[in-house]
């Protein structure tokens, strides 16, 4: 479990050196550790070694986990969701990542109607049109920012990509590049219930360059927990 706190010692220098190229300050920038397999005592260590936001991508082993980790942790969905599993997120998660088309956004506010606050969503650009990524499409994201903007029981907080995978971190930039672009786009629209302060892109690989690009949020799993297994 030393290695945790190793591992997160390194990603944070590494985030603040990134800052640093890009003339940004290091607290604009905040650290989503990636626990997808990984047991709950590994998500405690890093709780105790400084990590307060945890990110899962399936819903059974986030609610699992939650039901196991006793530090007061800030769980993060970032998965693509089914619209039949938002029900078990209402009272865990703090924010959603991955919104991608109305229906899921329609049931996120049938599940949170009544609470006392409306859940925080980012909203999913598929930026290179990949089969096996999911996102709306750039000429698509304005109607559905307009659409979700209109739900009362949800706040867009900005934009999250998940683009190709390339050997070469530099290879990403413009993907990363875009997603600021289209961000600025949509704050320029000064619609009612959205912002665009959150960027949510950069994995472990890949993320001093979306650090250096504009990113507040970036999503890092193996580089902390190591290698994932099967759950």
């Amino acid at each position: 479990m030393n290695q945790i706190r190793t591992h997160l010692t390194s990603i944070r220098d590494r985030i603040e050196a990134a800052c640093a190229r890009a003339g940004r300050s290091p607290g604009q920038v905040r650290l989503v550790a990636v626990a997808k397999t990984k047991p709950a005592a590994m998500v405690e260590a890093a709780f105790a070694a400084g990590q307060q936001i945890i990110g899962e991508s399936y819903v059974q082993e986030l609610v699992t986990k939650a039901g196991q980790v006793k530090a007061p942790v800030e769980w993060h969905f970032l998965g693509h969701l089914q619209t039949n599993k938002v029900k078990f997120l209402p009272g865990i998660v703090h924010m959603i990542h991955a919104v991608d088309r109305p229906s899921l956004a329609l049931e996120i506010n049938r599940q949170w109607q009544g609470r006392d606050v409306p859940i925080d969503v980012l909203i999913q650009v598929d930026l290179a049109g990949e089969e096996t990524k999911f996102g709306v499409r750039e000429q698509e994201l304005q109607t559905l920012v307009r659409e979700v903007g209109e739900l009362p029981s949800l706040r867009i907080r900005g934009l999250m990509t998940l683009p190709p995978f390339f050997p070469d971190p530099e290879d990403v930039r413009p993907y990363f590049i875009r997603l600021r672009e289209l961000a600025q786009d949509m704050a320029a629209l000064n619609l009612p219930n959205v912002d665009m302060k959150e960027l949510s892109m950069g994995m472990s690989h890949d993320f001093e360059v979306a650090v250096e690009e504009g990113a507040t949020l970036v999503r890092v799993g193996t580089a902390i927990f190591g290698e994932r297994e099967s759950w």
